[in-house]
């Protein structure tokens, strides 16, 4: 079985994760960064998988004996938090064990450099290139525990001032890295929070510790059932961010998108970078206030590659993962939640998200995940006809697997995950009918050219 890294480092069942296999990316890591010579300690993290202590552990170990000092957080720590202490403690690196967003069957190993950005593709692949070679040697190095917390506060109360006070949040942490974190950075702004599934649960109840509607009932019931002004959830790693409103429920995150960037915008324009997947209501927002739109393919590698070469005000993608300037070009669902939670202190969510669609048009958009390997991009294409549901194909890009783009403003998006074994397909039209329509043709496309 191979170590391969994907849209965000190595992911896999949790019988892949073999001491031999950590131990040898461990080496590899140690390698690299020798060859590389970056100074400094390695930061491991982890999230609250029942699994993870015993592979940050081996990766402990094998740094620690390549010579390289290790930093360990206290406990389960958000991804974005182990970057960011990346770069406030002057490390090397970072080696976070952690399957973000996926089932509690899933780990995952994801490397972040010293300018605690994602790594990019020529980064992992310099790591990967090194699988199987010895690494470097001692004298073995120590391993410290640390308590990253303090310092990532004060940044944030740099980052971003504001006030809560009397505003009503529930938290969902939903078992994740999450809890007792962006929770208590909420509190001590002045709101008011009650947090749910705020236990640590390896298993995150049974399910993905992924904020999608169909898992956030419990935080939509919550809200309305105590009057709250909103919802704030993590994911499993608290990279991500979803928002509930009592009157809307889950928030489409590409209309949070929209609001956030809107936003921002009034006090520093400049470029916006989003991925492919992503709605085209952040161009018209772009827009409007004469500012490029940079597009990029899913993953967030790609999202702080653009950021750094454009000088972008805001990064983003439809699955809730987001950044500011000034911020980690990292997505930060803590730092995020604060940002939004200040935004709907100084007004509701839901009427910075009716502005938006009464100034730029409503979104409609989909996301439909298939269990198949995927077809081959060229497949794909020789199989399209002239039309998808009825609308004309009026061209086709192949930033991240092919999308097509339908007369309307509408498109069609097929790629496959770079997470899972699945095959996404995403749509965006001018109302729901046509979306499901759109999904339904693409869904059948997967389904007719996949390998068997």
């Amino acid at each position: 079985m191979r170590i391969t890294f994907g849209t965000d480092g190595w992911r896999d069942q949790v019988d892949a994760f073999t001491p031999d296999r950590v131990r040898t990316l461990g080496r590899a890591v140690a390698g690299h960064l020798a060859a590389e010579e970056v100074t400094g300690p390695v930061i491991v993290g982890m999230d609250p998988r029942a699994s993870s202590p015993a592979i940050a552990d081996e990766l402990a170990d094998v740094l620690s004996a390549a010579g390289r000092a290790v930093l360990r957080p206290v406990r389960d720590c958000p991804t974005p938090i182990v970057a960011y202490t990346v770069v406030d403690r002057d490390a090397a690196g970072a080696l976070m064990v952690t399957a973000s967003h996926n089932p509690p069957e899933y780990n995952g190993i994801k490397f972040i450099p010293a300018d605690g950005a994602p790594a990019s593709t020529a980064v992992t692949t310099a790591i990967t290139d090194r699988l199987g070679t010895a690494g470097p040697e001692g004298p073995e190095a120590a391993v410290e525990t640390i308590d990253p917390h303090p310092a990532y506060r004060r940044h944030l109360a740099s980052l971003l001032p504001g006030r809560l006070d009397g505003l009503d949040i529930v938290y969902d942490a939903m078992h994740g890295a999450g809890r007792g974190i962006t929770d208590a950075i909420l509190q001590e702004r002045g709101a008011t929070v009650t947090t749910i599934r705020g236990d640590r649960d390896p298993t995150f109840g049974g399910q993905a510790p992924e904020p999608t509607p169909q898992h956030l009932e419990p935080l939509v019931e919550q809200v309305r059932a105590e009057g709250a002004d909103l919802g704030i959830a993590n994911d499993g790693d608290a990279d991500r961010v979803a928002v509930v409103t009592p009157d809307r429920g889950v928030l489409s995150a590409h209309l949070l998108f929209a609001a956030v960037y809107a936003a921002r915008s009034e006090h520093r324009q400049g470029p916006v970078v989003r991925t492919v997947s992503t709605s085209t209501i952040i161009d018209a927002v772009a827009a409007a206030h004469g500012a490029e739109v940079i597009e990029v393919p899913v993953g967030f590698k790609w999202v702080a590659a653009a950021m750094q070469e454009h000088a972008a005000v805001m990064g983003g993608e439809e699955s809730g993962g987001f950044t500011i300037a000034g911020h980690l070009r990292e997505k930060d669902g803590v730092m995020m939640a604060l940002l939004l939670a200040q935004l709907a202190h100084e007004d509701p969510l839901d009427e910075r998200i009716d502005h938006i669609e009464s100034a730029y048009g409503t979104v409609h958009t989909g996301l439909r995940s298939i269990q198949t390997a995927a077809p081959s991009a060229s497949r794909l294409l020789e199989a399209c006809d002239e039309s998808i549901a009825g609308l004309q194909v009026e061209r086709t890009d192949r930033t991240d697997g092919v999308k097509l783009w339908l007369e309307g403003d509408a498109w069609l998006l097929i790629r496959p995950s770079g997470t899972e074994p699945k095959v996404r397909v995403y749509a965006e039209a001018a109302d729901a009918a046509t979306v499901t329509a759109i999904i339904d043709a693409g869904a059948a496309l997967v389904r007719a050219l996949s390998p068997p």
